[in-house]
């Protein structure tokens, strides 16, 4: 009777903004369970760290330093390394380096100036941006946003 129940409700109005809220709150929940378990490495798992995860994408435009980082979370330096590292899998000065780049990457892709994307992320000039953003991101930021605009 209840399965019988449930499609009456579903083939009614609204039915698939029922189902997306469902499929929302059942990802919500593995993803909890996953990161209860705690043997994981990534941004994810940093995230749900109450010291790493204060700091991993505040302010991307500061030039960030291992001991302000530190700070920022009331940790040493020496220890929220340590544990930045085991959460994250990269050092705490690397990830937001790529972090950065992600969030050019993304303006790039809805067409901003390149100029304006690397003041907004603390950058002097354009050209030490895209030299950190073919770093990184293994292309130009002029190719990356003429693939976007392809796209």
């Amino acid at each position: 009777m209840p399965c019988r129940d449930l499609w009456r409700v579903l083939g009614r109005g609204g039915a698939f903004l029922i189902v997306q809220q469902l499929a929302y709150v059942i990802l919500v929940q593995a993803l909890r369970l996953h990161l209860d378990e705690g043997k994981g490495v990534g941004w994810l798992f940093a995230l749900s760290d109450k010291h790493v995860g204060a700091a991993i994408h505040r302010e991307p435009a500061r030039r960030w330093t291992v001991a302000a980082l530190a700070l920022e979370v009331g940790m040493s330096r020496s220890g929220f390394a340590a544990r930045f590292g085991q959460l994250v899998g990269d050092g705490p000065i690397e990830y937001p380096t790529r972090w950065r780049m992600l969030l050019a990457g993304r303006g790039l892709s809805r067409g901003e100036p390149i100029g304006a994307i690397a003041r907004s992320l603390g950058y002097e000039s354009e050209s030490a941006f895209s030299t950190a953003f073919k770093r990184v991101m293994g292309r130009t930021p002029r190719h990356h946003a003429r693939l976007a605009a392809v796209a």
